[in-house]
């Protein structure tokens, strides 16, 4: 799995048309904090339970066209959940996953607030709210 900070996985995605954005984040991270205009919606895990979705790799190689060869960009809240999506994804043979450094929202800083540190959004790069 190759790694990107947010402003390299954006020029990424400008320059390479084949590839697809996944934003790998719940339902909710996803319409009501914002995400990267374009990004397919995929959800690794869903509360209440936080069971993780048995067929997120099937649901992606959908998006994909079953190309287990077009490059997929994971993205989460801070680049944990998507190492694991990413993860996933290669056991079940796509070849080239990458994944987002810092996420949407970064880490958290010393207040326990995300944003102030890094992230999609710290870096201003584009994004829209549902």
């Amino acid at each position: 799995m190759q790694h990107l900070d947010p402003v390299a996985a954006h020029a990424f995605l400008r320059t390479e048309p084949q590839a697809v954005l996944v934003d790998c984040r719940t339902e909710i991270e996803h319409m009501y904090v914002g995400h990267p205009p374009g990004a397919e919606h995929v959800a690794w895990q869903e509360a209440p339970n936080w069971d993780i979705d048995p067929a997120f790799a099937a649901k992606v190689g959908r998006l994909l066209g079953h190309d287990l060869n077009r490059p997929v960009l994971l993205l989460c809240r801070s680049g944990h959940r998507s190492v694991l999506a990413g993860e996933a994804l290669e056991a079940a043979g796509f070849t080239q996953v990458i994944n987002i450094l810092e996420g949407f929202e970064g880490p958290l800083d010393e207040q326990f607030h995300r944003g102030t540190q890094g992230g999609w959004r710290y870096h201003g790069l584009p994004w829209q709210q549902s």
